[in-house]
């Protein structure tokens, strides 16, 4: 089984007014159409069995919107994360009709969101997700589009690391983009998942593979970043690594499927 953690996706109409101000804010080329059409095009054409969609409130006014598109949808190989912005009023009785939807998990993006990861005013967040039962994803590290200050760091997040709930708690672009360094230093005897999403061209493989044997294989999802990223290129990041058969296949999709509970 393949499945792909961290993907992106829009409703149509807004697919295709945002991608191009996206894509050219953080200098890079989408590798599908950013609609569910092109995810699940690209999902047959990968052997992709599952795509989790991470979806992001960047306004305290859209949690609910943002999470109505995630509740409604309806096809079987999407499983749908909700949003919170931390800054707004709603957030959380929008994270107790998420769980009462059956929804997964959130995403939060610290750039995006404008929050830093040990904010105190993020902790009654945290605490709620954890009671809810929820998967949190944060976007972990730099991001192309947002100069610094880097919002998530392996420094900061360890800061609330006995707040949130380590083992349904995970940390895109391995731990940390741009600081893996730190990520090694930091965080080796967590219980945090990390992601590769976005890895293919930006971490070197004999570096993840030393983070990956040290952390646990077992805590690692595969993930491309689609549209971002190709599914192709986030499966290959997967492949070519030094790593056994038994660990890529847990990378590429039985760690999901056990954290999910598929």
């Amino acid at each position: 089984m393949i499945i792909d953690f961290h993907t992106h996706c829009f409703p149509d109409a807004i697919a295709e007014r945002a991608l191009p101000i996206i894509a050219e804010k953080g200098g890079v080329v989408p590798a599908s159409n950013g609609k569910i059409s092109g995810l699940l095009d690209s999902m047959k054409q990968n052997g992709v069995d599952y795509s989790v969609i991470l979806q992001i409130a960047t306004k305290p006014t859209q949690n609910h919107t943002v999470n109505s598109w995630a509740i409604a949808r309806n096809e079987p190989e999407i499983i749908a994360f909700g949003s919170v912005h931390p800054r707004s009023e709603d957030w959380e009785p929008e994270l107790e009709r998420l769980a009462e939807a059956g929804i997964k998990g959130i995403k939060l993006h610290p750039e995006y969101q404008s929050f830093y990861v040990d904010d105190p005013m993020m902790l009654p967040i945290y605490r709620k997700i954890s009671e809810l039962g929820l998967i949190v994803v944060f976007h972990a590290g730099e991001d192309p589009g947002y100069p610094p200050p880097v919002h998530l760091t392996p420094e900061r997040i360890m800061r609330v690391a006995d707040i949130l709930p380590q083992s349904r708690t995970v940390l895109a672009h391995m731990g940390s983009r741009g600081y893996l360094d730190d990520v090694a230093r930091l965080m080796k005897d967590t219980e945090f998942y990390y992601d590769t999403a976005f890895c293919y061209d930006d971490h070197d493989p004999a570096q993840m593979v030393d983070i990956i044997l040290e952390h646990g294989y077992e805590k690692i999802l595969m993930a491309s970043d689609s549209p971002w990223e190709s599914q192709a290129d986030g499966i290959s990041t997967v492949n070519r690594l030094a790593l056994t058969d038994e660990q890529k296949k847990a990378i590429l999709g039985d760690n999901a499927q056990r954290l999910l509970g598929l």
